[in-house]
């Protein structure tokens, strides 16, 4: 399913364009509207891997995409503001306990250590649950499906799920590794990076797709809409 994956986002007469289009979208992120156009873009690989169509998606029809990419971005945002608020609690604790003698230092810094893997083990935790809400709202279509916690949560708890995003997640910090290492060039990582990370986390969606569908028994369908029975194994 890995060389799958990695072959998917080249399943298409305009591969290039789209790899390239992408990574300029997500070299430009920064801007927030290119990120939103590439979440839109990640829907719609969601939305047809889930039903076992495995030719990539095009950059097309501009708003529907922007309209999918604003929803799945507040989704991912709704989930991301839980780790930021606990960096702010902490921030805001170490402050109150800050003052003069080792103690208070001793103090400042548990609270700090302990606030911090507390973050961390959110953020990872958001991390998981992040791919799953999007695909959940990419299937239903509504924003709200994104959090209907008896749609995630048995999906959430698959080892299906689970490897997915794992083998997900080994892609994309293989592209960001790739990265950190052409940015002993200037600019060149950054640059490079950005069509690098477009192509992995394509990838990484693909899989995330396949084992959506396959949690939630959706019908398969090629991409002349035909329906069928079978789905590669995640």
């Amino acid at each position: 399913m890995i060389t799958a994956s990695l072959t998917y986002p080249r399943e298409s007469d305009e591969w290039v364009k789209t790899v390239v289009l992408g990574g300029l979208l997500t070299l430009l992120g920064f801007l927030v509207v290119p990120t939103v156009l590439v979440a839109g873009y990640l829907v719609r690989v969601l939305r047809g891997t889930m039903h076992g169509d495995d030719a990539p998606p095009q950059f097309d029809d501009w708003g529907s995409l922007a309209g999918d990419g604003v929803r799945a971005f507040a989704i991912a945002l709704a989930y991301g503001l839980v780790p930021a608020v606990v960096v702010a609690v902490t921030a805001g604790l170490a402050a109150a306990a800050a003052g003069p003698g080792p103690r208070s230092g001793l103090v400042v810094g548990a609270v700090g250590l302990g606030g911090g893997l507390l973050a961390l083990a959110l953020g990872l935790l958001a991390a998981y649950v992040v791919p799953a809400a999007v695909a959940n709202y990419a299937e239903q279509g509504s924003i709200r499906s994104g959090f209907a916690v008896g749609d995630l949560r048995p999906v959430l708890t698959s080892g299906t799920y689970a490897t997915a995003w794992l083998t997900g997640f080994v892609i994309v910090l293989g592209a960001g590794l790739v990265a950190a290492v052409l940015n002993v060039v200037p600019i060149l990582g950054t640059v490079v990076g950005a069509f690098v990370g477009f192509y992995a986390v394509t990838a990484a969606y693909y899989l995330v797709g396949h084992a959506w569908g396959d949690c939630r028994g959706l019908e398969l369908h090629d991409g002349e809409g035909e329906t069928g029975t079978e789905r590669p194994a995640v």
